[in-house]
């Protein structure tokens, strides 16, 4: 029986330090993790050749369940245990100021 497995692959745009990083969440159908990675890893290999980035081989798999569980608002990947306070947490993680993104007032 197959379930829905997300899997996270980290990618480099640049080949140097300080290069930016993208971390790509892929949907896959799969017996497991173990194959739900495989699978994502062969498509991270075509995607970093076709978009000349470079895979960190990087990859983790959250298994999502059944077909019936997606769906809007559903969640794709699972949070991280940390130590951290909230605010420590955010800026080790999240918003160390080198991040592409629009800040938004909470």
């Amino acid at each position: 029986m197959s379930e829905w497995y997300a899997v996270r692959c980290v990618f480099q745009w640049e080949r140097a330090a300080g290069a930016p990083f993208e971390e790509r969440i892929t949907l896959w159908r799969a017996a497991g993790p173990a194959e739900a990675v495989e699978v994502a890893q062969r498509e991270a290999a075509r995607y970093a050749e076709e978009n000349d980035v470079t895979h960190r081989h990087l990859a983790q798999a959250y298994a999502l369940g059944e077909a019936g569980e997606l769906g809007s608002g559903a969640e794709v990947f699972p949070a991280r245990d940390s130590p951290l306070e909230p605010q420590g947490y955010v800026t080790t993680y999240f918003d160390t100021g080198t991040e592409h993104q629009a800040d938004l007032e909470p």
